[in-house]
């Protein structure tokens, strides 16, 4: 495995939380296991939701420029949804439509 850094999506958001919208701001609960998100941790970084709650979600994200991850819980300001693909991250299984971990795990109740 490469261990050369991996450039980050240049789509990333712009605004810190502190200066967010309230009215842009998703609800915690919004989120479900797989679903591809930016975080805010020193700026912001590609993530994957693992668990979502009323209160916080629990994502496996990318903390720095190589492919290794991080897991940790953010509140809802500190998230907001991702378009952009990122390789490192973003593992599904197209051939029974098996939503992937980050680590390769198939997503609890995925499999079709």
């Amino acid at each position: 495995m490469s261990t050369a850094p991996v450039p980050p999506p240049s789509t990333s958001p712009t605004v810190a939380p502190p200066q967010r919208d309230p009215a842009d701001v998703a609800p915690a609960d919004s989120y479900h296991p797989a679903d591809p998100v930016w975080v805010y941790r020193d700026g912001w970084r590609a993530g994957v939701i693992e668990a979502a709650s009323p209160r916080a979600v629990t994502v496996t994200y990318r903390p720095g420029a190589h492919r290794g991850t991080g897991v940790d819980t953010f509140t809802a300001p500190y998230v907001t949804a991702r378009s952009s693909e990122d390789p490192a991250l973003d593992r599904r299984s197209t051939a029974r439509g098996t939503r992937m971990t980050p680590t390769g795990l198939p997503v609890r109740g995925s499999a079709a």
